[in-house]
C-alpha cells in the first residue's frame, strides 16, 4: 500500500511540474558596442567582402619562417598534440603552396553580408535557392562551433540550396559574435543567449518569421537556444551533436542496466555498442580531450596571446581538433590522419578566418563567458524545448546521447538517426549524410513524401 502511494505521490508530482514547466525563456535584450548605448542599432544590411593584401600575406610567411619546432617524442603520434614533425610539413604546405588569394575567392563565391545588432557588426552568408517551378523553399539558419566558422557549412550549401528536389533551402550563415569576421563583443558575459537572440533578431530583420535552425557544437547550444526564446519562429531544429544535461537516478540506472538489460531503459544495441562496454572509457576519453576547455573557461587571455602572435601556433591548436575530433583513433598516428577527410587548403582556410581576423581570443573567451556560472543551474537548462526536433547521431562525436536522455529535454523528437561515420565536424566531413539526414527530418515536418 505504502509503495502505491509513493507511485501516486511522484506520478502527481510530475503531471504537476509539466503543467507548470516554461515552454520558453526571456528573450532579453542587451548592448555590446564600446561603451553605453547612444544610438539605436542600424538596420540597414550592407554587402561584405573577404579581402587581403600583399602586407598580410608577406606578415604571414615572416612569422612562419620564425617558427622553432620542439623535436616530437619518439612514436606518440597525436598523443601529446599535434605532431611536430608532421606540423612542419603541414607549415611548409602553407608557406610554399598554399594561395590564400585563391581561397579568398572562393569565400567570396557566396554573398556575404553585415549588419549591426546591439552594438555589433554581425558577418553571415545568405544564400539563396535557385528558383524552380514546383519547388518549395525553406528558411535555414546554419550555426557554426569552436573552432570552426561559416566556411565549415560550404560543401553543405550547394547540397541544400541547388537542388533539383521539390525542396530546397534559402541559407543563412552567420559568424558567431566574436568569431571571424563578426566582430567581438566589447563588454563581459556574451554568452550563448546572448548569441541566440541576435541571430532572433538578424533572422527578423530579413524578414523571417518562420525558419529551421541546425547546428553542431556551440551551434548546437545557440539553436536550441533560439528554439527556447522564439518557439513560434522555429519550424524545427535540427542538431548533430547533444550534450547530456540532467543528472540523477535515471542516468544511474540507464548506465548500471544499460550493458545488460538495454531494453529495459530504452537503448538499442547501438547504444550499448557506443556507450559501453566501459562507460568509464568514455568519460576518460573526454577528459583527454577536454583541457583546452578548462584553459578557454578560465584564463582565454592568457593562452590566447601566443596563437594571436604565432600563426604555427595557431594552427597546431586549431588542426590538432579536426584530427582527433574526427576521430579518436588518430592520436596514435603521426600524421593524425588529418588530411584523409580534410583537404590542407580547406583546414588552412578555416585558420586563416582565425588568423587575419584575430579572433582567436575572442572565440576562446565564449567558453569563460558560457561557464561563469553552472551550466545546469542556467534558465535554459530548466527548460524544455519543445519544437520539433531531429538528431543525427554520428558515430565518433565526442559523447554519445541516446535517445531516451534525450527525451529528458526534448519533447518532440521527429528524427533519431544513427549515423553511419563521422565524426564532430559533420557538415565539415560528412555534407551529404548531413544534408541527406536534414531533409529527412523537414519532410517529416512538414508531412511531405518523397
Amino acid at each position: 500500500m505504502l509503495l502505491w502511494n509513493l507511485v501516486g505521490i511522484g506520478l502527481t508530482y510530475f503531471l504537476v511540474w509539466r503543467r507548470k514547466a516554461k515552454k520558453s525563456i526571456p528573450l532579453g535584450d542587451g548592448w555590446w558596442g564600446h561603451g553605453q548605448q547612444t544610438l539605436r542599432d542600424d538596420n540597414k544590411i550592407y554587402p561584405f567582402k573577404v579581402e587581403t593584401s600583399e602586407d598580410e600575406i608577406n606578415d604571414l610567411h615572416r612569422r612562419i619562417d620564425q617558427m622553432r619546432y620542439t623535436e616530437p617524442l619518439e612514436d606518440c603520434g597525436f598523443q601529446y598534440g599535434f605532431n611536430s614533425n608532421y606540423l612542419q610539413k603541414v607549415v611548409s604546405y602553407w608557406r610554399n603552396q598554399f594561395d590564400w588569394k585563391k581561397q579568398v575567392a572562393k569565400l567570396n563565391e557566396y554573398p556575404h553580408f553585415k549588419t549591426n545588432i546591439e552594438g555589433l557588426d554581425v558577418h553571415f552568408v545568405h544564400v539563396r535557392a535557385p528558383h524552380r517551378p514546383g519547388q518549395k523553399v525553406l528558411p535555414l539558419m546554419l550555426v557554426h562551433g569552436w573552432p570552426g566558422s561559416f566556411f565549415e557549412f560550404y560543401k553543405i550549401l550547394p547540397l541544400l540550396t541547388d537542388t533539383k528536389d521539390d525542396l530546397a533551402f534559402e541559407v543563412i550563415c552567420p559568424s558567431i559574435p566574436g568569431y571571424g569576421f563578426s566582430e567581438a563583443p566589447h563588454k563581459q558575459g556574451f554568452c550563448s543567449l546572448d548569441a541566440a537572440r541576435i541571430f532572433l533578431k538578424l533572422m527578423e530583420r530579413l524578414g523571417f518569421n518562420k525558419f529551421y535552425l541546425q547546428g553542431g557544437d556551440w551551434g548546437s547550444l545557440i539553436t536550441t537556444n533560439m528554439a527556447q526564446m522564439k518557439p513560434q519562429c522555429v519550424s524545427g531544429l535540427h542538431l548533430n551533436m547533444l550534450a547530456v544535461t540532467k543528472r540523477g537516478v535515471g542516468m544511474l540506472l540507464s548506465l548500471i542496466i544499460g550493458p545488460y538489460l538495454p531494453f529495459l531503459v530504452g537503448f538499442t544495441r547501438e547504444d550499448v555498442r557506443r556507450l559501453f562496454p566501459y562507460f568509464e572509457k568514455n568519460v576518460y576519453d573526454l577528459l583527454m580531450e577536454s583541457g583546452y576547455m578548462h584553459i578557454q573557461g578560465t584564463k582565454p587571455d592568457t593562452a590566447g596571446c601566443g596563437l594571436n602572435d604565432s600563426p604555427v601556433g595557431l594552427a597546431a591548436y586549431i588542426l590538432e581538433k579536426f584530427s582527433t575530433w574526427t576521430d579518436r583513433k588518430n592520436r596514435d598516428l603521426e600524421d593524425g590522419d588529418l588530411e584523409k577527410k580534410y583537404s590542407l587548403d580547406d583546414l588552412l582556410t578555416n585558420v586563416m578566418i582565425y588568423w587575419t581576423t584575430r579572433s582567436i581570443i575572442p572565440s576562446m573567451r565564449f567558453y569563460k563567458e558560457n561557464f561563469k556560472t553552472n551550466p545546469q543551474n542556467r534558465v535554459d537548462a530548466r527548460t524544455g524545448i519543445f519544437v520539433p526536433m531531429g538528431h543525427a547521431a554520428f558515430p565518433n562525436e565526442l559523447m554519445h546521447c541516446p535517445l531516451p536522455w534525450a527525451r529528458w529535454r526534448f519533447k518532440d523528437i521527429r528524427s533519431y538517426s544513427y549515423m553511419p561515420r563521422g565524426g564532430h565536424f559533420a557538415a565539415f566531413e560528412e555534407p551529404r549524410l548531413l544534408a541527406e539526414d536534414f531533409v529527412k527530418f523537414v519532410r517529416k515536418v512538414e508531412g511531405k513524401k518523397r
